[in-house]
Parts: C-alpha cells; sequence; structure tokens
C-alpha cells in the first residue's frame, strides 16, 4: 500500500508541475496542451507521468523546437525528485 501511495504522490506532484509550468506560459497554452492530448491520445495530463511521450509528442507538433525549453523547465521545477523511481523514467521518456 505504501508504494501504492507514494506513486500516487510521484504522479501528482509531476502533474502539479507541468500544469504549473504551462499556465505560467499562459492560460491559453494550458488549454491547448490539454486539448491536444484528448484529441490526439485520449488522455488527460494525468496520464503523462506514464506515458511521457505523449507530452513530448503534444509539445513538439505545438511548439516545434521551443517544446526543448518548455521541457527542461518541467524538468528544473522537478528539481531533486527528478531521480525519485517513477519520476525518473518520466524524466527520462521526456528527454528522448
Amino acid at each position: 500500500m505504501v508504494n501504492t501511495n507514494s506513486n500516487q504522490a510521484r504522479k501528482a506532484l509531476v502533474v502539479v508541475v507541468i500544469e504549473g509550468v504551462l499556465l505560467k506560459m499562459g492560460k491559453s497554452v494550458y488549454d491547448e496542451v490539454i486539448h491536444s492530448l484528448y484529441k490526439d491520445y485520449h488522455c488527460y495530463l494525468s496520464d503523462c507521468y506514464d506515458k511521457p511521450e505523449y507530452l513530448k509528442s503534444v509539445l513538439q507538433d505545438l511548439y516545434g523546437k521551443s517544446h526543448v525549453s518548455i521541457i527542461e523547465s518541467i524538468k528544473k521545477h522537478l528539481g531533486e525528485y527528478a531521480i525519485q523511481e517513477g519520476i525518473d523514467a518520466f524524466v527520462i521518456g521526456l528527454s528522448v
């Protein structure tokens, strides 16, 4: 049960960080990403924890080369948590 709770906490942290980065860029950016995730992959932001390639693909499609700076901002905001089990896999998935 502890592992499940820890995993849910890590997932929640990742979602909050992604939301924060996108909202800092603007509500329209956030809305556009959320819409594209659902349109292209029938998923929500919370699903990106297990499927970071979906978020990366949507960011690439919407923002071209600028997606790299968005991903770097997400990684920066995750900070020391980026090395935790689960979050590290998310970060690697965004980076490849």
